[in-house]
């Protein structure tokens, strides 16, 4: 079972603005109707009117909106949890890539061979909301960054979110927000039709993005290629449903600079999800380094290069958890990794860095 929140844990780091607390849970302000990131800015409110949530979808279900102070669609995403469940990850990617912009839940947990019912028991537990509020709520999130972060216009953003209408965008800011989304963009934007939608991917660090960049440019992978550290996807009609390009680049710490060309607006939500899944955006190093620190022989390997990920493929089709596949014929690294679950695809990118200190202390 999924571990109950430690609301006492989590008002102490509140309370200190912890940054690594980020993105692991959410403060619902029950005075205000808000929630907010741990790291929030604005004055702390009183104990009493505070819930935490594990998840922003839990706290929108609850009937809460994101603060606009300390915007929680920038929030890096909490990956821990996918290690505990293969099936609520697939699903994730399945909503991410606009399962519920185009079916409903039934049909969701058809594809994955279950059962409604027992695919909302999944979501709440590791959650904390159905997998429609999980859907609406990243719908939400990625309109308020675009809306902040783009020149979009109102019309494009609701296209480019997944909303499929103005209608229905206008009016679940509205009712989330009591105002038009046109209100929340606070500058003047002169951009021009059809350029570059620039955005920011959130992470926790460390992340060592030289390893990655190598990483990408050695698989030698169709469509994409590396220059200068800046690592570009041709877009596909027939793969991602649209046209253009994208490309990532290190910005500052904790965060992916990415900028995408498409000549659908639609298509925009599954591209992110994407280079989320390249790029391994999603994952928790201290929960990774903490799990296989505990074995000794991995132990030093990891202190000495922290932030080391897995590189995803752009189409996964994998039934396991990318953070647990291994694709190796080492037998003993096979057998080592059985005791890495669920991040055996992390031990194995250090298991050559053993044998290479190996090597040296023999020569």
């Amino acid at each position: 079972m999924e571990q109950p929140l430690d609301q006492d844990a989590c008002w102490r780091a509140v309370v200190a603005r912890d940054v690594r607390f980020d993105g692991r849970f959410f403060t619902g302000v029950t005075s205000t109707g808000i929630y907010c990131r741990p790291v929030c800015p604005a004055r702390t409110p009183k104990r009493q009117n505070v819930v935490f949530h594990p998840t922003a979808a839990a706290a929108e279900e609850a009937g809460l909106r994101a603060c606009l102070r300390c915007r929680p669609e920038t929030a890096p995403e909490m990956g821990a949890w996918r290690g505990a469940s293969n099936t609520v990850s697939r699903a994730l990617a399945m909503i991410e890539a606009g399962a519920l912009d185009r079916g409903d839940a039934e049909a969701l947990a058809t594809r994955l061979g279950m059962g409604e019912r027992q695919l909302r028991r999944l979501f709440r537990q590791h959650l904390g909301a159905a997998p429609v509020s999980v859907a609406q709520t990243r719908r939400v999130l990625l309109a308020k960054q675009l809306i902040h972060e783009s020149d979009l216009s109102m019309a494009e953003v609701a296209m480019a979110s997944g909303f499929g209408s103005v209608r229905r965008f206008n009016e679940t800011f509205q009712a989330l927000y009591g105002r038009a989304p046109s209100d929340l963009r606070r500058r003047k934007v002169e951009g021009e039709p059809g350029g570059a939608i620039k955005i920011g991917l959130s992470y926790r660090p460390p992340y060592d993005w030289a390893a990655m960049m190598t990483t990408l440019a050695m698989r030698g992978v169709a469509d994409e290629a590396v220059v200068d550290d800046v690592w570009t996807r041709r877009l596909r009609i027939d793969v991602d449903g649209t046209d253009g390009a994208v490309t990532v680049r290190p910005a500052a710490m904790g965060r992916a600079a990415v900028e995408v060309r498409v000549g659908e607006l639609t298509a925009l939500p599954g591209v992110l999800a994407r280079v989320r899944r390249v790029f391994d955006l999603a994952a928790d190093p201290e929960a990774i380094t903490r799990d296989l620190s505990a074995d000794p022989v991995l132990r030093a390997a990891v202190e000495a290069r922290p932030g080391l990920r897995p590189a995803g493929d752009w189409i996964d089709a994998g039934e396991d958890a990318p953070s647990d596949r291994l694709t190796t014929t080492d037998a003993a690294l096979m057998a080592r990794a059985e005791q890495w679950r669920p991040w055996r695809a992390y031990g194995a990118l250090y298991w050559p860095l053993i044998e290479e200190r190996r090597h040296d202390k023999a020569a």
